[in-house]
């Protein structure tokens, strides 16, 4: 069992990946898994030793609340094997908004659990960017990212809904590509919905690759 569990709680996706990219190279700790609940939240849950996931914990706590993602963080000394019954949950697929509301990394054995020393499995190097456009409303995230896609050579991975309409879509491509793409998406929110967030990772971590939506 690992010594210490981080929990991070955002309001909003983007702020919530951003922080578990920085909490990933911040310190040397493992993600368990992100759950979605149907007010905005976002929860990543990460293991490790204590000192490496307060480290963690406090940089993504810092980036999220920079990024007005309002966080809420918590380190839990050797947690009890009874609570993990509530705090892991299993994979969990939502219906009705057509994507999983549990989502847990991958190692080449499948998923990863809290016992799991193993680092998640990667196909590819991470030399790349990774841009995010979340707004309230699907008129705007759609426009946003036609216009973003029309600006630059960029892939899209996937999109990622949750309550009270925010939708957050990422794409990917090289650093430069990434950037115009977000600069020109972003623009076009304006007078369609709300932009909460726009944002762009360069050379995204392992855990953040692990856990994206696919499109």
């Amino acid at each position: 069992m690992q010594p210490a569990l981080g929990i991070l709680e955002t309001t909003g996706f983007t702020p919530a990946i951003v922080a578990l990219d920085v909490m990933d190279k911040a310190a040397s700790v493992r993600v368990v898994q992100v759950e979605l609940n149907d007010f905005l939240g976002v929860v990543i849950k990460v293991v490790g030793e204590v000192d490496s996931v307060q480290t963690a914990v406090a940089a993504g706590h810092a980036i999220a609340d920079k990024m007005h993602g309002k966080p809420v963080s918590t380190t839990i000394n050797r947690p009890d094997n009874e609570a993990w019954k509530a705090i892991e949950s299993a994979v969990e697929f939502n219906p009705l908004i057509q994507q999983n509301v549990v989502t847990v990394p991958l190692s080449e054995n499948g998923p990863v659990t809290k016992n799991d020393n193993k680092e998640p499995a990667m196909s590819e190097t991470s030399s790349f960017a990774l841009g995010f456009i979340e707004t309230q409303g699907f008129t705007a995230v759609f426009e946003a990212i036609d216009n973003a896609c029309k600006a630059a050579n960029v892939e899209v991975l996937g999109k990622e809904k949750l309550g009270g309409g925010y939708v957050t879509v990422i794409i990917k491509g090289d650093v430069a590509a990434v950037k115009a793409a977000i600069d020109a998406g972003q623009s076009k929110v304006e007078g369609l919905g709300k932009l909460i967030a726009a944002h762009v990772i360069a050379r995204p971590s392992e855990s953040v690759m692990a856990l994206l939506p696919k499109a």
